[in-house]
């Protein structure tokens, strides 16, 4: 869809050379004035550099030709990758107060990111806005697209790496084993990987039943339920356990646990029991509410049916 043209109140609010910045612009040769103006105004504007000359609208590039008394041509000669803008960008950089991300910086933004952000936000895009917001605050000019995504990445799985710790430090022995009871390989059978790919459901264990979603209203149905809700309780989680966990990254590692194979669940916790304990701990938390409100609603559909036949 295309842009529609930037209004002059817009232009004169992002785009006017102020009285600041005349003096560094108006020292540059008449070449690459117009594209150092642009420069200095699109950082001070989105707190980074544009990537080439496409981000600049036509109208954006005659009003600042103006300022600079330069031809808006100018700008077609300019190189974008050459040893000049190198130049202009550590000259915008001091003028401004910013600096390079440096490695360390891009160490203090992940563990920023993975206290402050990723342990309740875990859609890298998301993730990424707060990322660039942190950089302008602390005055860094913000890295390469490629290293933006591996900070973010970083630090999304260094959060969940510390949730899961934190979690299961939560368990005692006992309640970690019957966890992880529920996806123990069955002691008769040789696991290859076949049998962990394919054959690896067995639909009468207790993982299963916990999984299975309630079909018609029956009295047989309803029973079902209930040993499903007392399967969920003998595992013996303790309240509150995932009370300071928010719900999205709670419902993501439901997610992950339903559709997840026992036989995957089962290699993941021989690398990292930690995270298994969570992710089936969620699971069981989530499934215990729901079967106890489809209880309520079997009790509630099988009292109006039982009702209508009285009639």
């Amino acid at each position: 869809m295309e842009r529609p043209p930037l209004g002059m109140d817009e232009l004169i609010e992002h785009w006017t050379v102020l009285s600041d910045e005349v003096g560094l612009v108006s020292a540059k040769q008449e070449g690459t004035r117009l594209a150092f103006a642009l420069l200095l105004k699109y950082f001070t504007q989105h707190g980074r550099f544009p990537r080439g000359r496409a981000e600049f609208p036509d109208e954006v590039v005659d009003y600042v030709a103006k300022q600079t008394k330069t031809s808006a041509s100018s700008l077609g000669l300019y190189d974008w990758s050459g040893r000049t803008i190198e130049r202009h960008r550590s000259e915008i950089r001091d003028h401004l107060g910013f600096r390079d991300c440096s490695v360390a910086d891009a160490d203090k933004l992940t563990n920023w990111l993975a206290v402050n952000v990723a342990h309740a936000e875990r859609q890298p895009d998301r993730v990424r806005e707060e990322l660039l917001k942190q950089c302008r605050a602390e005055r860094i000019e913000p890295p390469s697209p490629g290293r933006i995504t591996r900070i973010v990445r970083s630090a999304l799985h260094n959060a969940e790496q510390t949730w899961f710790h934190r979690i299961a430090a939560r368990l005692d022995a006992m309640t970690v084993a019957r966890v992880l009871a529920l996806v123990a390989a069955d002691n008769t059978a040789v696991e290859t990987e076949e049998s962990d790919d394919d054959l690896d459901e067995d639909e009468g264990s207790v993982l299963s039943l916990i999984k299975a979603m309630p079909g018609n209203v029956s009295l047989d149905l309803m029973l079902a339920e209930i040993r499903k809700l007392n399967a969920i309780r003998a595992i013996e989680l303790p309240a509150g356990l995932f009370a300071d966990v928010a719900p999205k990254v709670l419902g993501g590692w439901r997610f992950r646990a339903a559709v997840e194979s026992p036989s995957h669940l089962r290699r993941r916790a021989r690398n990292a029991p930690e995270a298994t304990v969570t992710l089936l701990a969620a699971l069981l938390v989530e499934r215990e509410r729901e079967v106890t409100d489809a209880l309520v609603d079997l009790l509630i559909a099988t009292v109006h049916r039982v009702g209508a036949r009285a009639c």
